[in-house]
């Protein structure tokens, strides 16, 4: 089992930016992927961006141009920046872990929210 302890979001006027960090332990195979998904009230969870282990990386649409996902390999670390942050960006963002098939490795936490003002 792969446990994470994410940290950072909070509350930023729109325009603004916040990062998000993660770090996950247990026994994580190789390739992987580590990303956040975020959920809005009201809406399905969805992928906000994503690292591979072979270093490629994936954003929604809607985050290109704005946020920068980042990893450590070695300390099985992933980063979320996120600037030029809008309304609705808001959500609760969590962090996961995946292996070559797609599969989750860890439980979903409480997440982290991020709320942007207008």
């Amino acid at each position: 089992q792969v446990q994470l302890v994410e940290s950072g979001g909070g509350l930023v006027q729109a325009g603004g930016s916040l990062r998000l960090s993660c770090t996950a332990s247990g026994s994580i195979p190789s390739p992987n992927g580590m990303g956040w998904y975020r959920q809005a009230p009201g809406k399905q969870r969805e992928l906000a961006a994503a690292a591979i282990s072979s270093g490629s990386t994936r954003y929604a649409d809607s985050a290109k141009g704005r946020f920068t996902i980042s990893r450590d390999n070695a300390n099985n670390t992933v980063s979320l920046q996120m600037n030029s942050l809008k309304p609705e960006d808001t959500a609760v963002y969590y962090c996961n872990v995946w292996d070559k098939t797609g599969s989750f490795l860890a439980s979903w936490g409480q997440g982290t929210q991020v709320t942007v003002s207008s």
